[in-house]
């Protein structure tokens, strides 16, 4: 759970870099980040059988985050152009 965290903490900073003042901010892009982590690394300890390890968890919760940013961007750019 730490490494969820952590992962998508980064990945919301990242976010928030990447959109250079287009996203919702840099402590929205955190929290968007970060959950995206946890539901991507709940998702894939649910399909494994045998545990992820360390590493599983590294991946599945960058994954996750990576996900929703793209999503949460998609949405928020639909709703901004009518």
């Amino acid at each position: 759970m730490l490494w969820s965290f952590i992962i998508g903490l980064i990945a919301g900073f990242v976010a928030n870099a990447a959109v250079k003042g287009g996203g919702y901010g840099l402590i929205a892009n955190l929290i968007v980040g970060l959950v995206g982590a946890l539901l991507g690394s709940w998702i894939a300890q649910m399909f494994s059988h045998d545990g992820l390890g360390v590493w599983g968890i590294v991946l599945s919760s960058a994954i996750g985050a990576v996900v929703l940013l793209i999503l949460v961007a998609i949405v928020a750019k639909r709703t901004n152009n009518g």
